[in-house]
């Protein structure tokens, strides 16, 4: 199963945005996307920032993931 995660850009350089969620850093391309700047949030899947999104939308879905992993749901 593949999933987007809803992070937040806090650097970008040369095209590469680094997101950010609970102290977990990923690089993104953003070469899918016009005017992203830091403090942003981005929908990231498989290195590609996919989609702009709301903030507080973005905090809706994080807390979901959150609380699926407090129950014990894993990837694997």
């Amino acid at each position: 199963m593949c999933l987007a995660v809803p992070m937040k850009v806090v650097e970008i350089a040369d095209g590469i945005a680094i997101c950010e969620v609970d102290g977990v850093r990923r690089e993104g391309s953003l070469m899918m996307l016009d005017d992203v700047v830091v403090g942003d949030y981005v929908l990231l899947h498989a290195g590609f920032a996919i989609e702009k999104i709301d903030p507080g939308e973005a905090e809706k879905t994080l807390e979901v993931f959150r609380e699926a992993l407090d129950a014990g749901l894993s990837a694997e």
